[in-house]
């Protein structure tokens, strides 16, 4: 009698910059795994334990892909290939011709630029650039410099941890608005001191 043919599900996800093909076969023999890409196909062999059948997968991609940066890996649940989209679009099937209208990947470098959206480095500023960047402004003295002063400013706190907000909270307060640092560590340990510019004198008036 013969044995009948094990039905192998496969299923497909995607991420920004790769599809990921997953085939169902439990404990399939790596050294019995054959797995192919060209730049609109996927071609996907093995052998089925505990049959003398074989699975094999053909498929005509919905958009390109690049097969030098295709890989596979073999788990005793599933066989899972990672395909390389050529380009940055969100496949809405994975076979067939595509849909033509392509909806564009946000490139890298709009992401680089947006600030707040990065992962977590981001926040791990130069704060002592900045300061210096203040500086430089406020020597410059340009008429513009009051207005781009206070856009660094509030960037600065729109996009600072807690501390840096309690830092620049607490110096300009406690200096009569003379001394803004974001350097919490230091601020902290004791009263931040008036700092008036060189050649003024700094004078409390009594009510």
């Amino acid at each position: 009698m013969e044995v009948e043919k094990p039905k192998i599900k496969h299923d497909w996800y995607q991420t920004e910059a790769q599809v990921v093909v997953t085939i169902l076969i439990k404990n399939a023999p790596v050294e019995k795994v054959r797995v192919h890409y060209s730049d609109r196909n996927l071609s996907v062999t093995s052998a089925i334990p505990q049959s003398n059948s074989e699975y094999s997968l053909e498929l005509e991609l919905a958009h390109e892909i690049v097969p030098s940066m295709c890989t596979y890996t073999v788990t005793p649940s599933k066989i899972e290939v990672k395909l390389r989209k050529k380009e940055g679009l969100r496949w809405n099937t994975l076979e067939g011709e595509g849909n033509e209208e392509k909806v564009k990947a946000i490139p890298q470098a709009v992401i680089d630029a947006s600030g707040p959206q990065q992962p977590p480095k981001v926040y791990r500023k130069d704060w002592d650039k900045i300061e210096k960047d203040i500086q430089k402004m406020e020597e410059d003295d340009k008429p513009e410099g009051d207005a781009a002063l206070n856009a660094l400013f509030q960037k600065i706190y729109g996009e600072g941890s807690d501390e840096v907000r309690r830092a620049m909270n607490k110096s300009f307060v406690e200096s009569g608005g003379t001394v803004l640092s974001t350097n919490w560590n230091q601020v902290a340990q004791e009263k931040v001191e008036v700092k008036p510019p060189d050649g003024l004198e700094f004078k409390k008036w009594d009510n």
